[in-house]
């Protein structure tokens, strides 16, 4: 069996490099929301409204919330990113099958366009995990594959 061909120096600072920026574009958007949702931040709704907007219990407003920042804060720092992807990826599913699919694809239609591209990077950082520029290192080995 064939071993996957080795990165050169170039190919891997690329690689490491788009890593970060993508960790950084989705940690963004999901410290944003999840700020509205959990403390109300940004003019958001906090996790009452939230859920009652949803129809949901209040405990999922702050599961949401929660999952979203924390996951955001994951996924930046490099820290635990495959459980941050991981909690992201759970919310942008039941985003787009709770929310978005019944109107299609356009998010300004409130399809399901922008949670869909999040879910595909969560996806995508769960497979990768962080890439070289992350703050992983300071964790035990053990723990750095999470």
């Amino acid at each position: 069996m064939n071993s996957p061909p080795r990165l050169n120096m170039t190919e891997s600072w690329q690689i490491n490099a788009a890593l970060l920026l993508v960790r950084i574009a989705s940690a963004l958007a999901f410290l944003y929301h999840g700020s509205a949702i959990l403390f109300g931040a940004f003019g958001g709704p906090g996790p009452q409204q939230f859920a009652a907007s949803h129809s949901m219990p209040v405990v999922m407003g702050y599961l949401v919330g929660l999952a979203q920042v924390a996951g955001g804060l994951a996924v930046l720092t490099g820290i635990l990113t495959r459980v941050g992807a991981a909690c992201v990826a759970l919310v942008m599913l039941g985003a787009i099958f709770l929310v978005h699919l019944p109107h299609g694809f356009d998010v300004s239609r409130g399809g399901m366009e922008y949670a869909l591209t999040e879910l595909l990077l969560a996806i995508a950082l769960i497979f990768t995990g962080p890439g070289a520029y992350s703050l992983s290192s300071w964790l035990p080995v053990s723990l750095r594959k999470l």
